[in-house]
């Protein structure tokens, strides 16, 4: 619930003489929490998981991720939690995905 104090003049959830009123952003507790676990799904479907495939010693290398042709690049300034030298080829990791001028890299690349 949200309450507006007052009134304030162009603004529907205030009442004409002072006060407050509450309103909800949805119509009950079953569609807020449909709305979290969509929400929870939307968040998780972009991290994505993969296997480190090739690392470089110029601190790059590429994650295999199953079902997808190309490999994915990333950058040692992508790793969260992790140091490049840490790193082998094979190991887990779980990522995401952002657009760059030269195409898909991977970013906050971490451990699986």
């Amino acid at each position: 619930m949200v309450r507006t104090p007052g009134f304030h003049p162009g603004n529907p959830g205030s009442i004409p003489g002072g006060g407050t009123k509450e309103y909800s952003y949805f119509r009950n507790e079953v569609e807020f929490l449909l709305t979290i676990t969509s929400l929870i799904h939307f968040i998780s479907s972009l991290i994505m998981q993969g296997t480190i495939k090739k690392l470089t010693d110029k601190n790059f290398g590429f994650i295999s991720v199953e079902g997808e042709s190309k490999d994915m690049f990333f950058h040692a300034n992508e790793l969260v939690g992790v140091n490049f030298s840490e790193l082998r080829e094979g190991d887990a990791v779980t990522f995401e995905v952002k657009d760059t001028p030269k195409g898909p890299a991977a970013t906050q690349v971490s451990r699986a």
